[in-house]
């Protein structure tokens, strides 16, 4: 095989090993196989175009028009001329699918469908990182540029899946570019002949060190150092440094402060942790806590809230942080006229739940928590700092349940100028259409609780809305426009919908995320899962501060101030959750056929869950999944033991006793010989095969400060190997290993403590294993390669043999 084609096969295998990154994103992965058809067609079309040959700019265009007829074909194949040829119309259809894409890839939670938008985005970008791999690699023969198109691969696909792309994956596409970086040196190489190197790789290298092989010589083998040291730096420093992810309700969130005092959090769009969650098959157990309150009806456990609305969707503001203090400040506008009860909660987060910010009582006056935790006063929120999040928290927290009255709400001053100016922002994109239905659904209502009321009915009650967690989800204007229009989503279309709505009649308002209350268990506890997992708007009003509302139907509870008072004796609306008359929760709720207080609690009055119907709790981890950890764990402890355990085999291996023969006597004096080379290696001399046996053992004993026994030993090691190789008769010598030993304690008495632990733990020499198997790739292609040629030759043969006739 040609040097350029070997390179090119390097590109196409660095290429799909990059692309292997994005499989975790997309389901089902058959859009893989695709686009590594593609890409081998435009590598086989590079290399038609060499071998012509073209110009080089002309071999890139020549790619470019088959990667484009090849979409155009698979994509847009309805819109070109021919069903082959692109025309503006196939351009257009490119857009029309690439923005779809877009939207997909925020609307669907990880795996995605593989919808035609996302199939282009994910073949297209693969077929364009391919032509730039073999441009760079293979036509312009530069493959350490080709890196950087390889390491974009690897990180939209990092990105997208929230910074958690596995370990193997980068490891695939690390070793595809150190494998193209290779064919590359070994293509440069060969241009050379022969070269003279330095350390022996095999014994067949002759004393005076030339090659007379065509393995690897010493340029290859310091890219392999450069490579291996390469890969090294890129696995540790990233463990060093703070990572961004993604996720509120599943995962690690966004960002946190810096240092003490100051500093600033961030976060993601919650929407797709939210969808993912809410269609979890199994509900796993996230908290589990206790509390003294009378009613966990109203206790929602709030993460944080989305106050910024700009039109794509609703996000949480940049905000400062501060140290916790010991007792968080007063609920912004809430004054003593509203009735309110400290409560005290004791709350438990599962080991597997990880995410930065801390799910509490809302307004929490009080928290009490280990570790590197910071306040963010307008949210009210604690945000994890340097990497801290809940996993295990056992924390607890005192907060204030506000009960103010119907009247009190009614009577609620303007809010300050600030306030409607910093929460009644909508974007001028938003439609009409959103303002004109909030003025229709609360025409005639008096004061803007009366507005915030006939809204939250009119989604939970009156407007012929339905819960449905499959809806494609969306948090923009257009998504806003579109639920509006079909009725059906789940609480994030609920509460983004009203609370835009409520802007727009001049109502401040934001969005909580966080949880329900949860489940209650036989031992008085109350149980979250990720089904709980829920997003309800907050609405301001002057003197109670920011108060909840519920809009989604069958979810959570209605809080007692939207609640009109019934006349005694009327039977209760069940499409309308009402508020419990039960002091404590029960441990199974009845099977009455009205809605029980405790099911109107957690939300289960809808028809999606049967009447009495618990949420599991966590069950625990499965047996499959301890032992795929033990086996993580166990080979993450092993890898770095590799060149130790590598060593120890072949020093053993090279000090055997072996056989009586003149052969064994030779074989151990060399091994012998070939260790304490080794030995001094690791601890930082390298060999040298121009020099004698006699030399080499005066350069270690110089370099390694050897002095008495250490250095007479070399000494009789290098004499042993000058008679065996020299003598007409060579005599058996014993006591070799001893010698080896001799000289292994040595060079670990004039060696530094960090010398010896990087000769044990990370030997030098153990860079051979990489020369022998690159020796056996070597002697396998040249094998195969012949036997190719044998088999063209008698095919060829075969074929123009004259046939016998008879005459």
């Amino acid at each position: 095989m040609s040097g350029r084609a070997r390179l090119a096969l390097c590109a196409f295998a660095a290429t799909m090993l990059s692309a292997g990154a994005l499989l975790p994103l997309v389901d089902p992965a058959t859009w893989l196989l695709q686009a590594a058809f593609m890409v081998a067609v435009l590598v086989g079309a590079g290399a038609l175009g060499r071998r012509v040959p073209l110009a080089r700019t002309l071999i890139v265009a020549l790619q470019a028009v088959v990667g484009l007829l090849m979409l155009t074909v698979v994509f847009a194949s309805e819109h070109a001329v021919l069903g082959l040829l692109p025309g503006p119309e196939v351009f257009q259809r490119f857009g029309e699918l690439l923005n779809e894409g877009g939207e997909d890839v925020g609307r669907y939670a990880i795996p995605a469908p593989a919808t035609d938008g996302i199939k282009l985005m994910l073949v297209g970008g693969v077929l364009v990182i391919g032509l730039a791999v073999d441009a760079l690699a293979v036509t312009f023969r530069s493959a350490a540029p080709a890196g950087l198109p390889l390491l974009a691969l690897y990180s939209v696909a990092a990105g997208l899946n929230g910074g958690a792309a596995s370990w193997l994956w980068f490891l695939l596409a690390a070793g595809g570019y150190l494998l193209l970086l290779l064919a590359e040196g070994r293509d440069r190489l060969s241009q050379w002949g022969r070269v003279f190197g330095g350390a022996p790789r095999a014994p067949g290298r002759t004393a005076a060190g030339m090659d007379t092989g065509s393995g690897t010589a010493a340029p290859i083998r310091a890219g392999h150092r450069i490579g291996v040291m390469a890969l090294g730096i890129a696995l540790v420093v990233p463990a060093a440094l703070p990572s961004l992810n993604g996720g509120l309700l599943n995962g690690t969130g966004a960002g946190a402060g810096s240092g003490l005092g100051g500093g600033t959090i961030s976060a993601v769009n919650p929407l797709v942790s939210l969808q993912d969650n809410l269609n979890q098959p199994e509900d796993r157990e996230a908290l589990r806590y206790r509390t003294n309150a009378r009613s966990t009806e109203n206790l929602y456990l709030r993460i944080m809230a989305l106050d910024d609305f700009d039109g794509t969707s609703w996000r949480f503001s940049q905000r400062s942080v501060e140290d916790v203090p010991d007792r968080l400040p007063s609920p912004p506008g809430l004054n003593g006229d509203v009735s309110t009860t400290e409560i005290k909660t004791s709350i438990s987060a599962a080991g597997w739940y990880r995410q930065n910010y801390l799910p509490m009582p809302y307004p929490a006056s009080q928290v009490d928590i280990e570790g590197r935790w910071r306040f963010e006063p307008s949210g009210r929120t604690l945000v994890g700092d340097r990497g801290q999040t809940t996993q295990g928290a056992q924390y607890q927290v005192g907060s204030l349940l506000v009960e103010p009255t119907r009247d009190q709400l009614a009577a609620a001053p303007r809010p300050s100028a600030s306030m409607l100016r910093e929460y009644t922002k909508v974007p001028e994109v938003l439609p009409e259409e959103v303002a004109a239905t909030a003025r229709e659904v609360t025409e005639g209502a008096v004061n803007d609780y009366e507005r915030a009321v006939r809204l939250q009915d009119w989604f939970a009650v009156d407007g012929g809305f339905t819960y449905d967690t499959q809806v494609a989800s969306g948090t923009g204007v257009s998504a806003i426009s579109r639920f509006l229009r079909e009725k059906q989503g789940f609480c994030v279309h609920f509460s983004f919908s009203m609370a835009a709505m409520a802007r727009t009649l001049d109502i401040p308002a934001r969005v909580a995320v966080g949880f329900t209350p949860g489940t209650p268990q036989s031992d008085g506890s109350m149980s979250v899962g990720l089904r709980d997992a829920h997003a309800w708007p907050e609405l301001y009003f002057e003197g109670v501060g920011w108060t909840r509302f519920e809009p989604t139907p069958s979810r959570g509870s209605a809080p007692d101030y939207t609640i009109p008072e019934a006349p005694s004796g009327d039977t209760s609306d069940p499409s309308q959750p009402e508020a419990s008359t039960s002091s404590e929760p029960s441990a199974q709720p009845s099977a009455s056929e009205s809605c029980p207080p405790q099911a109107a609690r957690i939300g289960d009055c809808g028809t999606t869950t049967p009447a009495g119907a618990l949420p599991p709790t966590d069950s625990g981890t499965s047996a499959g999944t301890i032992a795929g950890i033990t086996l993580g764990v166990l080979a993450a402890l092993l890898l770095p033991l590799l060149p130790l355990l590598w060593r120890v085999r072949v020093r053993a291996r090279r000090l055997g006793s072996g056989g009586r023969t003149e052969a064994d006597a030779t074989a151990r004096a060399l091994g012998a010989w070939r260790e304490i080379i080794d030995t001094a290696w690791d601890h930082g001399i390298r060999p040298d095969d121009a020099q004698t046996p006699r030399r080499t053992a005066a350069r270690i004993v110089r370099l390694g400060r050897l002095e008495g026994e250490a250095a007479n030993a070399v000494h009789r090691v290098a004499r042993t190997v000058e008679q065996v190789l020299y003598a007409p008769e060579p005599r058996p010598v014993t006591g070799l290993a001893e010698e080896v030993q001799r000289v292994h304690a040595g060079l670990d008495a004039g060696a530094s403590r960090w010398a010896r632990q990087r000769a044990l733990l990370l030997p030098r020499s153990s860079i051979r294993v990489i020369w022998a198997l690159s020796e056996r790739w070597s002697v396998f292609t040249a094998r195969w390669a012949a036997r190719s040629t044998e088999l063209t030759r008698r095919s060829s043969t075969l074929l123009t043999r004259p046939s016998r006739q008879r005459g």
